[in-house]
């Protein structure tokens, strides 16, 4: 397949009616809509989980430039 080339899945989604007809009234496209508002969800969701999964070390960093100070500081020039 080429580079770029997405593959698409068929998927049956149950919407609130009336938002379904004010969004083909508008012209919006459903499949393009719930695409990009899934996409976000998954960015969420992952940039959650990394957060949790990172925690610990995260806090630990901090905790250390709090003591000690950013390591490369004396050579900033701003």
């Amino acid at each position: 397949m080429a580079a770029g080339v997405t593959v698409r899945k068929a998927t049956n989604v149950s919407l609130d009616r009336a938002l379904v007809e004010e969004a083909r009234s508008l012209g919006i496209n459903l499949s393009q809509a719930c695409e990009q508002g899934i996409a976000q969800q998954v960015a969420k969701q992952r940039a959650e989980r990394w957060l949790d999964e990172n925690r610990a070390a995260l806090e630990s960093s901090n905790a250390h430039v709090e003591a000690h100070g950013l390591p490369l500081a004396r050579f900033r020039q701003f």
